[in-house]
């Protein structure tokens, strides 16, 4: 996947780079808002369709789905959240580190807020799926009605399929992503366009007058159907997550020029087809096609939600990382599944986390049309959050007014609290799901960040400055600890005090080493750091350095690697000589230290399932010393 430099709005080099990135976005941004048509008129029209339906309740839903598509969409992402970026990337948390430093006093709404809405996208993660591969193998039924009984098995099937090739990689599979994705989009517009002329009336769905008229006869009706109207947009948050990976002209050429339009044509010929037809609302998007294309629409349909799936796992591999790298959650083994792309990663535990939860949901709901009712809260909690905090960055970032700011970012927040509105009415009918999933991550992304602080602070109170501690050591020179040769690098959090495995080292083995480095790891709140800003080093003393290495909350945190810059830039030592000394601490709980005691549990549960810090950091393994400490918390 090639990436670009996007930030400043300047596009690729030439027209053939950028219909090649756009290709690409059709098959990774743009799967899931894809996969949509498949269920979402479907499910609009149910809870108006009970007695019958009206010409007027027809145009009105799909005039919703257009202007919806073309707020929330189109306005919203494409035209202006495209252009918030933090160096080029998006999403909750590459907002989030790019406003802390300059929160004025709403750190913690903002740590909270972008808390909420990662833990809203990990939902979705699971949600996504098992909703799209479901709706798709359901067109089996009108293929061979008798392989109905077969539809959640062959889902099971699919989705465990999926999870288990994660390890190879998605470099393989996509390339081609972007044309099977975008042969679904051309599929889809030629559906509808085959139905458009079955009444021409529909086109009065592009007056938002009927979308308001709906939404004012049917009354709270009309919050129900908005719902599931909603579902047309899920996968909006897609396309701000993954404007690193193409940079902002491709996703927006690839949205205007094909997925758009395509969306628009196929809502609107399932719109026709119903006006002509009231029968086909039992599932308007498979009955568009003939009987004879039915099968290969259903094949074409799966391999487009498997597509859409694996876009949004993908996402949560990356959503991840960046929360290990900002300080959300602990360690975690991530494996590069390229030797050229660092944005192909895998996480096993997270891999295995999803598969059990896309599972979980498929066997408890069995069905898209029941699935249905649990999507939507997560993707709208998400677009709530993004647009508030977008409001944060207009203010500081581009200097917006407060009456400006409010002027075009509140009408949008007001829709978006109403779809959310909408959507939590299906609380009692599995909406309850994505909030117990978003719940859950909170509060262990939270319990991670307050407790790692409650230890910073502890153990802070009993180091020594590391500079009173290295003028005692030069003081007592030979009558001091025996100096051993070799380099020996002591990483810590703290760069102002002298770190543990360095005390305890002196404590236990009375030796001091000819050379001492002592390490601290940063993570900045931009996704990359240029290399002349990677390292910095102070001299403290003959024997001392303190070396401060930093990376982009993007980046692979190789250690090693940097070392050898390290030695480039002048730092003298020998890597074969030299020892790494880390602290490893046991954590006990202690009533009354910090945490409620279920806290404490988690977060020394969390601490213990953390990944080897010198395989995270790619240490060389036969140079790594641990050397342990109890911590009460």
């Amino acid at each position: 996947m090639q990436k670009i430099d996007d930030q400043s709005g300047a596009g690729p080099k030439d027209a053939r780079s950028l219909l090649l990135l756009a290709l690409g976005s059709v098959g990774v941004v743009y799967g899931d808002i894809g996969t949509s048509p498949l269920y979402a008129f479907r499910e609009a029209l149910k809870p108006i369709g009970v007695d019958g339906i009206t010409r007027v309740e027809v145009i009105g839903v799909i005039s919703l789905m257009i202007w919806s598509l073309t707020i929330i969409v189109t306005l919203k992402y494409v035209l202006f959240l495209l252009r918030a970026d933090n160096d080029g990337e998006g999403g909750t948390l590459s907002l989030l580190a790019l406003l802390s430093k300059a929160a004025n006093g709403h750190g913690p709404i903002l740590m909270a807020l972008g808390l909420i809405g990662a833990a809203l996208f990990l939902g979705d993660s699971m949600i996504t799926p098992a909703l799209s591969v479901l709706s798709a193998v359901e067109g089996l039924k009108l293929v061979a009605p008798e392989l109905s009984d077969f539809v959640v098995p062959i889902s099971l099937a699919i989705l465990i399929g999926l999870f288990a090739v994660q390890s190879r990689g998605t470099g393989a599979m996509a390339r081609f992503f972007g044309p099977i994705t975008a042969l679904w989009f051309i599929v889809m517009a030629a559906g509808g366009i085959m139905h458009i002329f079955d009444d021409l009336g529909i086109f009065a769905a592009f007056n938002p007058w009927y979308a308001a008229t709906f939404m004012v006869r049917e009354g709270f009706l009309g919050i129900v159907v908005l719902g599931a109207v909603f579902l047309t947009v899920t996968g909006a948050e897609a396309l701000y997550a993954d404007l690193g990976h193409f940079g902002r002209r491709p996703i927006q050429l690839a949205w205007f020029a094909l997925i758009f339009p395509a969306l628009v044509l196929n809502y609107l010929g399932q719109g026709a087809l119903v006006l002509s037809n009231p029968a086909a609302m039992s599932d308007p998007f498979f009955l568009m096609f003939p009987s004879w294309a039915l099968l290969p629409i259903v094949i074409l349909a799966t391999f487009a939600t498997i597509i859409a799936s694996q876009a949004v796992i993908t996402g949560a591999f990356s959503l991840v990382r960046q929360a290990i790298h900002l300080g959300f959650l602990p360690r975690m083994q991530i494996l590069f599944t390229s030797e050229t792309q660092t944005g192909q990663i895998y996480l096993p535990s997270v891999n295995t986390l999803l598969l059990v939860g896309v599972l979980a949901l498929v066997l408890l709901f069995e069905s898209s049309e029941a699935l249905a009712t649990a999507y939507g809260i997560s993707v709208t909690g998400a677009m709530v959050v993004t647009t508030i905090m977008a409001f944060e960055f207009v203010r500081k970032k581009w200097n917006w007014s407060l009456p400006l700011a409010t002027v075009m970012l509140l009408p949008l927040l007001v829709l978006e609290l109403v779809f959310l509105g909408a959507n939590l009415l299906k609380i009692q009918d599995g909406g309850y799901v994505p909030v117990l999933f978003a719940a859950a991550f909170t509060v262990v992304m939270w319990t991670w960040r307050r407790g790692t602080a409650i230890i910073f602070r502890k153990t802070r109170r009993d180091d020594i400055p590391l500079e009173d501690f290295v003028r005692m050591i030069e003081k007592k020179g030979e009558h001091g600890p025996a100096r051993v040769s070799g380099t020996a690098i002591f990483l810590t959090s703290d760069p102002t005090r002298a770190p543990a495995a360095l005390m305890h080292n002196l404590k236990h083995n009375h030796v001091i080493h000819e050379r001492n480095i002592i390490l601290t790891i940063r993570t900045l709140g931009r996704p990359r750091v240029a290399e002349h800003e990677r390292f910095e080093v102070d001299e403290i003393s003959e024997r001392f350095s303190r070396v401060e290495i930093r990376f982009g909350f993007m980046e692979t945190q190789n250690v090693s690697k940097t070392l050898a810059s390290l030695r480039r830039g002048g730092l003298k030592f020998d890597i074969m000589s030299t020892s790494f000394y880390l602290g490893r601490r046991k954590l006990v709980v202690g009533a009354g230290m910090g945490m409620p005691h279920w806290q404490d549990r988690l977060y020394i549960a969390l601490a213990e399932a953390a990944a080897d810090p010198s395989d995270y950091f790619r240490l060389p393994a036969n140079r790594v010393i641990e050397l342990g400490s109890h911590v009460v918390i």
